[in-house]
């Protein structure tokens, strides 16, 4: 299980959050209190836990924390990320272009060497299907055409798989909503949440759950089942 934006630090993990239903816990926290931070909860030990992707600028603001599973049979890991958003200002924009310049590069090497899923917040809606108001969001951070070529590039050229749109290719199907006016009423919504898998691993999904029934937080927890041993 993977979660992101914890606003903790790891101190405050430790003896309250760090195990949670039988499952251990793993996180990267930002150096910056309150802010970021990402977290795994696995029922099987990992072999490794590799914090952070070699990024001096993203590595800080805690945003990659990868449980890898090493067998003789496969290489396989699970990567719980979260994204920037650049919808504070153009200054963040921009360190989000710079996040994903590092980012698929990243992706394309761990893809050489091991099969994977990441789970996260990745805060792109990649097509219009992924967003109520497709066509008043166009210049707005999350559906902007950089953004968007970046996802297309990452499942074309790069060979990774939008698992739940592999899964369900219906309309109105969206995973955060903003705390303004009624957009959850009313479902306004964007899917910013995703499993990037490579192929071998997404072959393997069979079922898809956007969990509505109770509300966290502005996102919904997206689960996804794979028919998949370690």
């Amino acid at each position: 299980m993977g979660v992101q934006e914890l606003k903790a630090q790891a101190a405050d993990m430790r003896g309250t959050l760090d195990t949670v239903a039988g499952l251990q816990g793993h996180f990267h926290c930002a150096e910056k209190k309150g802010y970021s931070g990402v977290g795994l909860f696995v029922k099987k030990a990992p072999s490794a836990v590799i914090t952070g992707f070699g990024s001096d600028e993203f590595d800080a603001e805690g945003r990659w924390v990868e449980a890898r599973y090493d067998t003789p049979r496969r290489k396989f890991s699970v990567v719980s990320c979260y994204f920037p958003s650049g919808s504070s200002g153009e200054d963040r924009q921009a360190a989000k272009f710079r996040f994903l310049a590092q980012m698929y590069p990243h992706l394309m090497r761990l893809k050489a060497e091991r099969e994977f899923v990441l789970v996260g917040d990745v805060n792109i809606a990649h097509q219009a299907i992924d967003l109520k108001n497709w066509r008043s969001n166009q210049k707005n951070s999350g559906f902007l055409p950089e953004e968007r070529d970046w996802m297309t590039r990452l499942l074309t050229e790069g060979g990774l798989v939008d698992v739940f749109r592999r899964l369900n290719p219906h309309p109105e199907q969206y995973t955060w909503w903003s705390n303004r006016g009624q957009a959850w009423a009313n479902n306004v919504g964007w899917r910013l949440d995703y499993h990037l898998a490579t192929p071998g691993i997404a072959a393997k999904a069979r079922r898809e759950h956007i969990y509505l029934e109770q509300r966290f937080s502005d996102h919904a927890p997206l689960i996804i089942d794979y028919d998949f041993n370690l």
